[in-house]
């Protein structure tokens, strides 16, 4: 039982950590058990008793795959209430600017080789589904890159609560920065010009640069959506 809960506990870990992000299929058995130095059987025991808490899920034939129950725990009555108000959506993008200001310090301070590659690439699909005017795609990737950031602050509370309110968020930013995107394209370039400015910053190692880069940015968002709804 000792090494379950070991297990176990190392998995809960990886999970919070978003080594393994909602909705991925966890390595297999074989996989975990070698990385971790048990047996299969430890590995089976460990992953049902995540199952059974709903933090995993176990499909027959496909393998094992990440709820979002982590991305989702802070949904309740009080944040759909946010979502449909717009002036409580303004205190939801004034704690996004000090949220994700933090994070892009973080990212800048102490990413690993890998989070930076993490958000070079969401940066650079960005940039493609940019000039292939895809816009579904750029507002999907558009949250791939802010929670890679978030994900690279090596803080667990800043993934998850980024999460959280990006999903309280996401009917809005559909509706308004979808829109604007489509409408006016100097919009979707100075989100791009944006968001590479603050990957840039966070690559280069400058946490104040990336702060002030990305605080800039979420004001520049928030003037888009008084001026859509003035």
């Amino acid at each position: 039982m000792g090494q379950v809960k070991s297990v176990t506990s190392k998995l809960e870990e990886a999970l919070l950590e978003g080594t393994f992000p909602a909705n991925s299929k966890l390595p297999s058995e074989r996989e975990l058990a070698e990385r971790y130095g048990v047996s299969r059987n430890t590995v089976r025991e460990a992953i049902q008793q995540l199952g059974a808490r709903g933090l995993v899920r176990i499909r027959p034939r496909s393998g094992v795959f990440v709820s979002d129950q982590l991305r989702t725990g802070a949904t309740s009555p009080w944040g759909q209430l946010i979502a449909d108000s717009p002036a409580r959506r303004e205190d939801i993008l004034e704690f996004r600017r000090v949220l994700e200001g933090a994070t892009a310090y973080f990212a800048a301070l102490r990413g690993t080789d890998e989070d930076l590659e993490r958000i070079r690439s969401a940066m650079a699909r960005l940039d493609q589904a940019r000039r292939d005017s895809n816009h579904a795609a750029e507002s999907r990737i558009d949250v791939e890159l802010h929670e890679a950031i978030a994900q690279a602050s090596g803080n667990s509370m800043f993934l998850h609560l980024h999460s959280s309110v990006t999903k309280m968020m996401r009917e809005h930013i559909i509706r308004n920065v979808d829109g604007l995107r489509e409408l006016n394209q100097s919009v979707s370039e100075i989100l791009a010009w944006q968001h590479r400015t603050v990957c840039d910053a966070i690559c280069a190692r400058r946490p104040e640069e990336a702060r002030t880069a990305m605080q800039t940015h979420i004001d520049y968002v928030r003037s888009r959506f008084d001026a859509d709804e003035g």
